[in-house]
């Protein structure tokens, strides 16, 4: 039996085909330990740390950080028995070489690029592997040119060559530079010739056909001075637009899943979306109690929990807003639990994990709950467990200064409520304009579920609760 093992990237679950490597947590020969970790991993749902199979020395690294990996492929190598005497087994060629292999052809393994192939062939990709001939090149125009079959290089044509700069003497005359706003005549070997000798061609004398730049025109901006014009004369900096003030980001792993669910979900569920402004003055004075009670000591309670609790009383209320629609079954399912989805904005994209039946949590568990959910969501440790199964959302826009918005239901759910920021307004309260602090809700649902009705009241209930939690909780419960 080998002593030397290959670790494959495992199946993290939910269907996922590959993991993009982050960074390795050990090196080639680094002795570890079972279960210890050895690689970040980011999934198309979050970045896990993989433990490792076995003990042992790690032999050989397959893939470098930054690679994406099919789930299957092997990772990485360990030497599962590193004090034993045996040497590793060596596997046999497929057929005698013709010659003993050199000692650099033995360090690629066998089908891998580079290595052997049966029959002693080279394993290569279509356009790489060994030279069988010299590659030629077509030379520039007026470079020297190295002959295939003489020893003595042809000199380069007359018109060609390049002219040295002549030194400037007493009696000879600098030269003002000619500017034009319109566009100037050039062929585009000359105008590559120009950009070589960092010459501007809106300061050369055309004296070519129509005016048009010449490279003998180039040649003689470089070996003329060239006096400064004047500040009013300077000619302005052509604005380059091209791939050197372009960023190119890959399109991967969170982001490329969320790209790919939200595209579904647009265009498979029609979307409909109310809003409702609402005076949270009293839900923002009952926070400031709910801190001051010893059972909420220490707990970071902020006005998302209150959301989040009118959210799972109004589900009570309405169960048929919490459920999916099956088209492969042709059923609507109405779920008896509520699992949280909270969105969170993370370095790689944006992710919905959720608090598992929430319903069930008391007021000071909900609190921890979700505290812990975006902490962990902000440091990319979110778990893919974490991730599936949610059955309705809640993103937190007012964190950035949002009014509200038009959420994007979340796959498989059929409303998401967007909550947005928290601002003193003018408000009329008990007849008089008063300051009061108000917010606007945005609920945006699946209308093959949820009628225009049925959301009207999801969300007016929602409402009801902010603007007075302490009577609502008293009159639902």
């Amino acid at each position: 039996m080998s002593r030397i093992k290959e670790f494959n990237l495992p199946d993290l679950g939910e269907g996922l085909t590959e993991g993009e490597i982050l960074a390795w947590l050990v090196k080639v020969g680094d002795e570890i330990e079972l279960n210890q970790p050895i690689v970040e991993v980011e999934t198309a749902k979050a970045a896990v740390e993989i433990p490792a199979k076995w003990g042992g020395v790690v032999t050989r690294i397959f893939h470098e950080a930054g690679t994406v990996v099919e789930v299957g492929k092997p990772i990485i190598a360990i030497d599962t028995q590193p004090g034993s005497s045996e040497e590793p087994p060596t596997p046999a060629p497929a057929s005698a070489p013709a010659s003993a292999p050199s000692p650099a052809a033995d360090e690629a393994e066998a089908g891998l690029i580079g290595g052997p192939a049966p029959g002693g062939r080279t394993a290569v990709l279509v356009g790489y592997g060994p030279r069988t001939t010299s590659a030629t090149r077509r030379p520039r125009i007026g470079t020297p040119v190295a002959s295939t079959t003489a020893t003595t290089p042809t000199p380069p044509p007359a018109a060609a060559e390049v002219r040295p700069a002549a030194p400037v003497g007493p009696a000879q005359e600098t030269v003002a530079p000619i500017v034009r706003t319109g566009p100037v005549l050039a062929k585009p070997p000359v105008r590559k010739l120009a950009r070589d000798l960092g010459v501007d061609l809106t300061t050369v004398n055309g004296t070519g056909p129509l005016g048009s730049v010449t490279r003998d025109d180039v040649h003689l901006a470089v070996s003329s001075p060239v006096r400064e014009p004047a500040p009013t004369a300077a000619s302005p900096a052509t604005a380059v637009f091209d791939a050197s003030r372009e960023q190119r980001i890959p399109i991967k792993g969170v982001r490329k899943l969320t790209a790919e669910n939200m595209v579904a979900s647009a265009f498979t569920a029609p979307h409909v979306t109310e809003f409702l402004t609402v005076d949270v003055t009293r839900s923002m004075k009952a926070l400031e109690k709910l801190r001051k009670r010893p059972e909420f000591e220490g707990a970071r309670i902020s006005p998302l929990l209150l959301v989040a609790k009118a959210v799972l009383l109004a589900v009570k209320r309405h169960p048929m807003v919490n459920s999916s629609w099956s088209g492969a079954t042709g059923e609507i399912v109405v779920k008896d639990y509520v699992n949280l989805g909270i969105a969170a904005a993370t370095e790689r994209g944006l992710i919905v994990p959720n608090v598992k039946d929430a319903g069930r949590l008391t007021l000071r568990e909900l609190a921890e709950a979700l505290n812990e959910l975006v902490r962990t969501a902000k440091s990319g440790k979110t778990p893919p467990a974490d991730m599936s199964g949610g059955t309705l959302s809640i993103t937190n826009v007012g964190v950035f200064g949002i009014d509200t918005g038009t959420p994007i239901l979340p796959p498989g759910e059929s409303a998401i409520l967007a909550f947005g920021a928290i601002r003193p307004t003018p408000w009329v309260h008990k007849g008089k304009i008063r300051i009061r602090e108000v917010t606007t809700l945005g609920l945006s649902f699946d209308h093959r579920i949820i009628d225009g009705e049925l959301g009207s009241r999801f969300l007016r209930d929602i409402g009801a609760f902010l603007e007075d939690p302490e009577a609502t909780l008293l009159s639902w419960t």
